[in-house]
C-alpha cells in the first residue's frame, strides 16, 4: 500500500476513479496521439456511460485531452476552453464486452496535423489507470513510468537495436513487452523506463530502419 492508497490522488473531485482517473486517461491518449487535439469521439462503457455527467467524467476527459493535470482548477470549464481552441468532441455509449472494466473509455482522436489514433483504457480505482489497446494492439500501460511506444516491423534484431540505444545512453528499462498482430508484420514495443527518454534518444530510435513510429509517454 502506498501514499495514494491512503488519501487518494491530488485532484479536482468528486471521484478519483471517475474524475482524476479520467484526466489521466486523457493525458495518456493525448501523448499517444503525439500532437494537439482537433477532434475526439469518445465512447463510454459501463459505469462511465451511466454516471459521467454526475461525476464530471466528460469534463475530466476533455481536460486530460488538453494536457491538463488532475488538480487543474480549470477542469470544470474544460468544455469552454476546448471550444475556444476549436476542438470538436462527441460522447456516446459503447459496449466493450463483458471482460472490459466498468470504467472504460474508447477514444478515437484526430490531431491538428491530421494524425489519428484509437486508444482504449480504464480507470481502475484510486486515480490509477491502464491503457489496454492502441490502434488494435492489445497492451497494458499504467502511466506509472515514462514509456516509449515503438511501432516497428516484426523482424529479427529490431528489439536489440532499440534496447542498445537506451543501454548505451544509460537509460534503464523497467519493463518491456512486445505485441504483434501477425508474424513478420507490424509490431508494437512498449518500453517503460526509470527516467524520461531525451529528444536525442527519441530521434536515434526513430531513425532505425525497422521503426515506423514512436511516441514518448510521460508518467502521469
Amino acid at each position: 500500500m502506498n501514499f495514494f492508497d491512503v488519501i487518494g490522488p491530488v485532484m479536482i473531485g468528486p471521484s478519483s476513479s471517475h474524475t482524476a482517473g479520467a484526466v489521466r486517461l486523457g493525458n495518456m491518449a493525448l501523448a499517444i496521439l503525439g500532437q494537439d487535439l482537433q477532434e475526439a469521439k469518445i465512447g463510454l462503457h459501463g459505469s462511465f456511460a451511466e454516471t459521467y455527467r454526475g461525476h464530471g467524467t466528460d469534463l475530466a476527459l476533455i481536460a486530460g485531452l488538453q494536457g491538463w493535470p488532475p488538480d487543474d482548477q480549470r477542469i470544470p470549464d474544460s468544455f469552454a476552453h476546448a471550444s475556444q481552441q476549436g476542438i470538436k468532441y462527441h460522447f456516446y455509449p459503447v459496449q466493450l464486452g463483458e471482460l472490459a472494466h466498468p470504467n472504460s473509455v474508447l477514444m478515437d482522436l484526430t490531431g491538428k496535423n491530421g494524425e489519428t489514433c484509437q486508444v482504449t483504457g480504464a480507470s481502475v480505482g484510486g486515480g490509477r489507470v491502464v491503457i489496454t489497446n492502441v490502434d488494435g494492439f492489445p497492451l497494458e500501460l499504467t502511466g506509472e513510468f515514462p514509456a516509449l511506444l515503438v511501432v516497428h516491423q516484426d523482424r529479427p534484431g529490431a528489439i536489440a537495436l532499440v534496447t542498445a540505444i537506451l543501454s548505451n545512453r544509460g537509460v534503464n528499462i523497467a519493463q518491456m513487452r512486445v505485441f504483434r498482430k501477425l508474424r513478420g508484420g507490424s509490431a508494437l514495443m512498449v518500453v517503460e523506463t526509470d527516467e524520461a527518454v531525451s529528444d536525442g534518444e527519441l530521434k536515434a530510435i526513430a531513425a532505425l530502419p525497422p521503426v515506423t513510429a514512436i511516441r514518448s509517454i510521460r508518467a502521469v
